[in-house]
């Protein structure tokens, strides 16, 4: 009996799309049924749903279809300990319709020098984002989370909370804001 392929698909924010990969695994013969997805999630975070059950899911003589090392894994160690583990199954990965082969030494260079890449792509992107936002922050544009208030609507809340004629609850509904919110800038008060 030969096994399933099973198809892993990954994007780092929600507003990303999914559709190349998932015309990718489709043209590498993947069914449209035994794709799993992660959205929001970057590669360097081993702790994914989606890959959880892709890797639940396959069993002895099964392979696991990604499009790239990239979406599988952003370390080298996670991208080994990834492909060990689907070794020691008896699952074979294929990497964009190329098959790796644990045994092989080239195959097992290749995969690392993948794997590498996909590390210093991360890390490239870690390195720019730094950049950008040290940028940002010493044009003035970088600010932080804006308070969910406005000075007045803190003023008027206090004066609200010391009349004690509503509850915490109460507040945060007249206010459209979460009940921590007013704890927050009552904590925020008492601490000034």
């Amino acid at each position: 009996m030969t096994g399933i392929k099973i198809g892993y698909d990954r994007v780092s924010t929600n507003e990303q799309d999914l559709t190349a990969q998932r015309n990718a695994l489709l043209a590498l013969g993947v069914d449209e049924k035994r794709i799993y997805v992660d959205h929001g999630l970057t590669g360097a975070n081993r702790e994914r749903p989606g890959l959880r059950e892709a890797m639940a899911a396959c069993r002895d003589g099964d392979t696991l279809v990604v499009t790239k090392l990239d979406r599988l894994a952003r370390s080298l160690p996670d991208a080994r300990d990834i492909a060990d583990e689907l070794t020691a199954k008896g699952v074979v990965l294929s990497l964009g319709g190329s098959t790796h082969d644990p045994t092989d030494p080239v195959g097992r260079l290749l995969f690392n020098v993948l794997g590498m890449v996909a590390e210093f792509e991360s890390d490239l992107i870690r390195m720019r984002t730094r950049e950008g936002m040290a940028v940002a922050k010493a044009r003035g544009r970088l600010k932080g989370k804006q308070p969910k208030l406005s000075a007045t609507q803190r003023k008027l809340l206090l004066k609200l909370y010391d009349a004690d004629e509503h509850t915490q609850a109460e507040l945060a509904e007249l206010f459209r804001v979460s009940r921590t919110t007013i704890y927050r800038e009552i904590q925020r008060r008492r601490s000034t």
